[in-house]
């Protein structure tokens, strides 16, 4: 029986889409119940660290190498964190069962937390914002295309009726480990929130709320013009990395 009822497959089981796409000679990180197939790159010991969570039907093999040499641009070190059984990970895919998993990879990949960013895509959002309570001292956070209310993500493609769940016992469970509007208040560090203004799966309204809760004195939202979902970075992709790059910058580079 799983620890909490949304690991159960009638939740988790129809929310989560593993991807098989594998990397070569993946980082593996130990946690409880499996293995992480994750991607570690240092360029250099002196930069800082992107710790990247990425979005559901994806899978880390998905920004490796392009998306990872974007961002190593940037002067940036890589750990890209791969879910349970995703890519070459072992284990099940579960919403809360995956909640430490961040926090692990960050502990195996010998990254102060104080020289981390770290990027929740989508539902990584859920697992980046985690972290982020867990290790309040990360040097910033970013959020793309994030999520704000996951009971409803869930419960949009939940199957509660043959699993005799109620909608109300989701809610609650979800307030317990996700609550994001609380997560959020007590973060105080610096915050870039990306957003494509017509996002038609998670719409804008999320990262609105997001930014709102956010207790940082140094947040961004920027409501990205063009794409989707799906498309924000490709449609956007000047604009995008010259916020990842204002914003690394703004975080690392003394302030005169």
């Amino acid at each position: 029986m799983p620890n909490s009822l949304l690991d159960h497959p009638a939740i988790s089981g129809r929310y989560l889409f593993p991807q098989a796409r594998r990397i070569p000679q993946p980082f593996v990180v130990q946690v409880e119940g499996a293995e992480l197939a994750c991607h570690r790159h240092v360029s250099d010991p002196n930069w800082p660290t992107l710790v990247h969570f990425h979005g559901n039907g994806e899978a880390v093999a998905d920004y490796v190498p392009m998306f990872a040499n974007a961002y190593i641009g940037l002067g940036l070190n890589l750990l890209l964190v791969e879910y349970r059984d995703y890519g070459d990970s072992t284990g099940e895919a579960q919403l809360a069962a995956m909640l430490g998993d961040g926090e692990a990879a960050l502990h195996a990949a010998a990254v102060a937390p104080e020289r981390a960013i770290v990027f929740g895509r989508s539902i990584g959002s859920l697992y980046a914002l985690e972290l982020a309570r867990r290790q309040p001292n990360i040097a910033g956070l970013v959020l793309e295309s994030g999520i704000a209310d996951p009971a409803e993500r869930f419960l949009t493609y939940a199957d509660l009726e043959g699993a005799g769940i109620s909608e109300e016992e989701v809610q609650r469970e979800t307030r317990r480990l996700f609550n994001h509007q609380e997560k959020l208040n007590q973060y105080a560090r610096p915050l870039l929130v990306l957003h494509a203004e017509h996002d038609s799966l998670v719409e804008i309204s999320h990262a609105e709320r997001n930014f709102r809760w956010a207790a940082s004195g140094r947040k961004r939202l920027v409501r990205l013009p063009r794409g989707d979902h799906n498309t924000i970075f490709s449609a956007n992709i000047q604009q995008y990395m010259d916020e990842l790059r204002d914003f690394v910058e703004s975080v690392f580079v003394p302030q005169q």
